[in-house]
């Protein structure tokens, strides 16, 4: 069982062919199999690709996809398009596309608590906030020592209800994906204790933190860096014609890669599952 960063899918590499697509106006689908977008880079990589399946677009329009999460109990996709400053949703059952919330305070990372809410990263307030089951926004954090958070950016949830998430400066750099303002903490990792509402720094010497994510046993925790299998090692790689920011796994069976793309979304099948949880 591998997490949602065990699979690095981003753009490089990509063919002349495809490039051309994307420089005329548009993307098509591979029409044959296996989709040589699919690349195995380690004989390790080729247990986990479904050779009848290709890399699918599911939507596009959007300024920068971010911080997907998949419900299962709805059977949708909510991602942030940051800069439209909204959080957009994608039904599976219909492959339809639609604004969950606009405004959205320029969201970043989301994910789900273990009760099964929608938790978010926002640049524009500058704060993590709690989705309740009613639809209401419940405010979780927003400043540390009595000084604003910089721009909370990608989140997880621990299987102890605990919140980890990274703190980078990127939403308060200028105005395209938040409000410019002067940094007054430095970029750290915090823990977030949702019963005691108390925050502890666990990591304050990365410089501007982004993404983070456990290994299934919870053992690690691992910031900033991509990782392809547990020792570190590239074994896979998925050539989009977008730079693809983040991913989660999703679907009823948690065997499809939901992929975060520049302006995108796109999924993929795979001969795995990913790890349960927020």
């Amino acid at each position: 069982m591998i997490t949602r960063r065990d699979i690095v899918a981003a753009a490089g590499a990509v063919s002349a062919a495809t490039l051309s697509r994307t420089a005329l106006g548009g993307w098509e689908p591979n029409e044959r199999y296996p989709d040589p977008a699919i690349q195995i880079l380690d004989p390790s990589f080729a247990k986990y690709r479904i050779a009848q399946t290709t890399v699918e677009r599911l939507t596009g329009g959007m300024r920068w996809c971010e911080g997907p999460v998949y419900f299962g109990d709805a059977r949708c996709l909510l991602w942030s398009d940051i800069p439209n400053n909204r959080i957009m949703r994608w039904d599976e059952e219909t492959g339809r596309a639609s604004v969950y919330r606009k405004p959205s305070n320029f969201a970043n990372g989301n994910t789900r608590d273990r009760q099964g809410r929608l938790i978010t990263c926002e640049h524009g307030g500058r704060r993590v906030t709690r989705t309740e089951y009613d639809g209401s926004v419940t405010v979780l954090i927003d400043k540390f020592d009595g000084k604003p958070l910089n721009s909370p950016n990608d989140i997880v949830v621990k299987s102890d209800d605990s919140i980890w998430f990274t703190d980078p400066p990127f939403g308060i750099l200028g105005n395209y994906e938040g409000y410019v303002a002067t940094p007054e903490l430095p970029t750290n990792v915090y823990r977030l204790d949702p019963k005691s509402a108390r925050a502890t720094v666990v990591a304050g010497d990365v410089n501007r933190p982004n993404g983070l994510c456990f290994s299934p046993d919870e053992s690690k925790m691992y910031i900033g860096i991509k990782i392809f299998d547990p020792t570190g090692k590239p074994i896979g790689f998925i050539a989009l014609p977008e730079r693809s920011a983040n991913v989660c796994f999703g679907g009823p069976k948690r065997n499809r890669l939901f992929m975060a793309a520049s302006h995108s979304i796109y999924s993929l099948y795979l001969n795995t599952q990913g790890a349960p949880g927020g």
